[in-house]
């Protein structure tokens, strides 16, 4: 193996269906739709809680929002066919994608203004995370394959998983730990990127890991697929709690905040929503 990537197997010793009756500390699920929307993504959250994403109209608009004190505001780059939010730091700064052209761009929108990112010679470029420090990690599109990147004082560096053929780094922590998804012979795995290393992240008897957000503690949030049923998961300690929300045939969660707050989407009745769930804490957290 390659002495900057290792492998972690995960322990599922907390498997179940999240539900307030099932756990001590009484978790909630909150939806989140975008009012009118017939579709709505939530992918970021601050340790603040506010909460980003994209919706869809009933014309198949695409559109960013942020929602600040139960209050949405939609976010659309100027002339973009297209925008989607995905991060949030702590300072309120966002990032996501626009479309503009038929062409995809990276955007960081920070105090009122949006500045566009763009890997050199790249066909696509996708800010998926950027922390409190204004660091950002995405991936761009180069000769058909997704590579992901770190950008740090203006300057870009390569990030990829040692022999995959397409990286997608999609969240940072404060610390600067990344985890994101890579793919090898059409089998796609999640992934910790951590003082120099990469470790790969699969749940047992998985066919797909992905790993999308990371705290401050650690903790990270996922998802995975058995039997084509779509499960999130949180890996806390070594161990790993399957999520899913009540009734829904789809399940993913997008990001998890400093308080433990873990944002995601669901589909329900063919039908995508956001959420939120707060209070959550493995019912083998004792043990671990």
């Amino acid at each position: 193996m390659n002495p900057h990537c290792n492998s972690l197997r995960l322990m599922i010793s907390c498997a179940l269906i999240v539900t307030s009756s099932m756990l001590a500390e009484n978790p909630t699920f909150r939806t989140i739709d975008y009012p009118g929307a017939v579709s709505t993504n939530a992918y970021g959250i601050n340790s603040k809680g506010d909460v980003v994403g994209n919706y869809l109209n009933a014309d198949k608009s695409d559109h960013g929002y942020l929602l600040s004190g139960g209050q949405f505001t939609s976010i659309d780059f100027p002339g973009a066919s297209a925008t989607e939010a995905f991060t949030i730091n702590s300072r309120g700064d966002l990032g996501g994608i626009y479309i503009l052209g038929g062409v995809t761009h990276g955007f960081v929108l920070s105090a009122g203004q949006f500045t566009t990112v763009d890997f050199p010679g790249a066909t696509a470029t996708e800010v998926g995370a950027i922390n409190a420090r204004g660091e950002i990690v995405g991936d761009y599109t180069l000769g058909g394959a997704r590579h992901g990147y770190l950008l740090i004082g203006g300057q870009f560096s390569t990030l990829d998983f040692p022999g995959a053929a397409n990286t997608v780094p999609v969240a940072m922590n404060p610390q600067g730990n990344i985890v994101g998804g890579y793919n090898i012979a059409g089998v796609f795995h999640g992934f910790l990127f951590s003082d120099g290393e990469f470790t790969s992240i699969d749940v047992p008897d998985a066919t797909r890991t992905g790993s999308n957000g990371i705290n401050a503690r650690g903790d990270i949030a996922g998802r995975f697929v058995i039997g084509g049923v779509s499960h999130a998961y949180l890996l806390s300690g070594g161990q790993i709690s399957t999520i899913d929300f009540p009734g829904a045939t789809f399940t993913s969660a997008d990001a998890i905040n400093q308080r433990g707050d873990i944002l995601g989407h669901y589909i329900l009745d063919g039908i995508t929503h956001g959420y939120v769930l707060t209070g959550f804490r493995p019912p083998c957290a004792s043990g671990i």
